[in-house]
């Protein structure tokens, strides 16, 4: 919103707090004398504000609403809250999927991952940044320096992704988990469980 269109809209506001002040007193059967009486506002101010002939203050608004028992954005018809849902096409890179659950660029981001079964040697990687992972589902096998860990549904772990690290599912079928990825220095202060180290046979 430019700062031409702020007063603009500021404006419109004002404009319908008139009407909207009209419409909850008749929808309550109140008649401005018994509005009057509960708030201690004149008769005529009263008036003056239903018509739009008197600015609205919140010194006039409070009693208002505490005489109708509404909440003070209902009688200035404050905008309703966005919708919070976040919308994200998955990413697919190498058979991995992951679902965005974050908005916004830059600091901690969030995601949904999808890691399926598969074959092949640990490939260690480096980057900067720091890492939380929590498994929602399925077994996860983490390679992080000289550790190789096994984590089950409801564990979760942290690291320093400079540290050398690989992930994978540890077992015949896929492994879901969440993953919260940060600048460096960004810890999310949640302790993995020590998990059993997979046998030769994983």
């Amino acid at each position: 919103m430019t700062e031409t269109e702020e007063p603009e809209a500021m404006d419109q506001v004002l404009t319908e707090v008139g009407p909207r002040l009209r419409r909850i007193r008749k929808e309550r059967d109140a008649t401005l004398a018994g509005l009057s009486a509960a708030t201690g506002i004149s008769v005529s101010t009263l008036s003056r504000l239903e018509s739009g002939h008197r600015k609205p203050s919140l010194e006039l608004l409070l009693p208002i609403a505490r005489a109708h028992q509404v909440p003070l954005d209902e009688l200035v018809g404050a905008p309703p809250v966005g919708d919070p849902r976040v919308r994200s096409k998955p990413i697919v890179r190498g058979g991995r999927t992951m679902l965005p659950l974050t908005r916004q660029p830059g600091g901690l981001q969030a995601y949904k991952v999808i890691e399926p079964a598969r074959s092949g040697e640990p490939d260690p990687r480096t980057h900067e940044g720091y890492e939380w992972l929590y498994v929602l589902s399925g077994r996860l096998r983490l390679v992080l320096g000289d550790h190789d860990v096994v984590l089950g549904a409801g564990e979760a772990a942290e690291f320093d992704t400079r540290v050398p690290h690989w992930f994978g599912s540890a077992g015949e079928g896929p492994v879901e988990f969440l993953s919260l990825f940060g600048p460096q220095g960004e810890r999310m202060h949640v302790r993995a469980r020590p998990a059993k180290r997979p046998s030769k046979a994983e």
